[in-house]
């Protein structure tokens, strides 16, 4: 694995009384796409808004490039890391090309106006999302899916060198999933760093260079996806029995076996 510049070492969180993790630890290096499975509850809402020092950890630390996250400023961070959340709101019906270009501006000061490399980085954003034709739309007055493409249009526009993405293919058609894949795996081949939850093994399967389960707060297990997605663990994981079926090319899916 290339060295890791985003890592979470022994997190615990609590949360009512409730342990949510137990000395978890992750890491993302650059040019790389780790996947985080586990059930729903499992907390991995809870670990990735750790590595985006969101939360402040009970226990345990996380290090951007080797500085510690909590002596960074939110600014430098941003700078540094974005964040697609899995619920988000739309207060206001911006157009979804100022949606995007929200996304520039931890790169400048507050004041400043867009600029013609601010205007260009939009631009391809939304060419490589495929979403130009929607540019100058409303955000509120497109679909779910769209909206979706849109938040992650944002963090793109960063520039950030990692990418912490909280189940990005809520919402999006079957096409659209299969495209944002092949767009991670482009971003990973120009050095960016990128962790995503899923519920989808086949995505984390086509998609992923290690996958990491969360189970009781821990990460039970880590590895290449083809070590680890196993029907064993999705059945541990989710409770459901499936077979795996493999392809010529050696690509996996689960089918699942019908339930009594």
């Amino acid at each position: 694995m290339t060295a890791p510049s985003l890592i979470g070492v022994d997190l615990s969180f609590d949360r009512g009384g409730r342990t949510i993790l137990d000395g978890a630890s992750l890491s993302i290096g650059a040019g790389e796409i780790v996947a985080l499975l586990g059930a729903n509850g499992s907390g991995k809402t809870t670990l990735l808004r750790l590595l985006m020092g969101f939360l402040r950890p009970a226990r345990g630390r996380v290090f951007l490039d080797g500085a510690p996250l909590e002596k960074l400023r939110r600014r430098a961070i941003a700078q540094k890391i974005a964040y697609v959340a899995q619920i988000h709101a739309a207060p206001f019906p911006y157009l979804v090309r100022d949606v995007v270009a929200l996304g520039r501006l931890p790169a400048k000061s507050w004041l400043a106006a867009a600029n013609a490399h601010d205007e260009a980085c939009v631009e391809d954003v939304l060419r490589r999302l495929r979403i130009s034709h929607l540019a100058d739309r409303p955000y509120t007055e497109i679909s779910g899916g769209e909206r979706q493409l849109a938040i992650i249009g944002r963090a793109l526009a960063q520039g950030a060198e990692i990418l912490v993405l909280d189940e990005p293919m809520t919402g999006l058609d079957y096409g659209a999933q299969l495209r944002l894949i092949a767009l991670l795996r482009q971003l990973a081949a120009e050095g960016r760093g990128v962790v995503m939850s899923t519920h989808h093994p086949e995505h984390a399967h086509w998609a992923c260079d290690r996958v990491a389960l969360l189970e009781w707060g821990q990460i039970s297990e880590e590895g290449a996806p083809g070590d680890v997605l196993t029907a064993a663990a999705i059945e541990r994981l989710y409770g459901v029995k499936v077979e795996t079926l493999e392809t010529e090319a050696g690509r996996k899916a689960f089918a699942p076996l019908l339930l009594g």
